[in-house]
């Protein structure tokens, strides 16, 4: 499939991060010149979002942590150079720290995870039930990837507020206890810094949203529910 990026895409190291890739854990990429890239297309029936919501919430995240493990997984390469530091990604967040409370507390959280974080490894920065897809013989294969460096547990963030919008399975607070658990043991992770950033994760959604001028109700509620799990005293 051919993917024009538009101008304000900020997918603009996802060619790097691909090629880096190399078809593990994410689709191939042909081709690339400019904003244009040549992908492998994937079209499996199966889709993570349909198996969470038909009662298969459970098989999907561990769909899900296999793709993370293939995409961390050593590639045999130098990563790219030019990702884009977690610092940079929060600052739309940052900006936005004194508008609420709420705002404030995942800021404040995000900056004690940056100041703290260990080992930096390419990300692939936006993962969820909708950029995982089924590619029928290849399996399941992340799509669109934001090209981040970081600590690798921020690469399940986003997975404790997805899928979104279905706000009657994720906002949960025992499912969002019960999948940080899940991802943290699967992944060698530590439990609490998964809740941390994905509490810290659901206000970078909530700040995004409303520099969109869109309804930031669905992440905030995601924000408001992970302040109860998360370490933001």
């Amino acid at each position: 499939m051919l993917k024009l990026l538009k101008p304000e895409s900020d997918e603009a190291g996802a060619a790097a991060l691909l090629r880096y890739y190399d078809g593990r854990g994410a689709v191939r990429l042909y081709a690339a010149e400019a904003d244009a890239q040549l992908l492998e297309r994937a079209t499996g029936p199966r889709s993570l979002t349909a198996m969470a919501l038909s009662g298969g919430d459970e098989e999907a995240a561990g769909i899900l942590a296999d793709v993370v493990e293939r995409l961390h997984a050593e590639h045999g390469r130098p990563p790219p150079l030019d990702l884009e530091p977690l610092d940079t990604r929060f600052r739309a967040l940052f900006e936005q720290a004194d508008d609420t409370p709420l705002l404030g507390r995942c800021a404040a959280v995000a900056r004690r995870l940056l100041a703290t974080e260990g080992e930096r490894v390419p990300l692939h920065g936006d993962l969820h039930h909708g950029n995982v897809l089924d590619s029928g013989p290849r399996g399941w294969l992340a799509i669109d990837p934001k090209a981040l460096r970081g600590e690798p547990t921020y690469e399940v963030a986003n997975l404790l507020r997805n899928p979104a919008p279905h706000a009657t399975l994720v906002q949960d607070r025992a499912r969002m206890a019960r999948l940080a658990g899940f991802y943290a043991g699967r992944l060698g992770l530590e439990r609490q810094r998964v809740l941390d950033f994905a509490f810290a994760h659901a206000g970078l959604s909530a700040a995004w949203d409303i520099e969109d001028g869109v309804d930031s109700g669905y992440s905030l509620s995601c924000a408001d529910l992970l302040s109860t799990l998360a370490d933001a005293a």
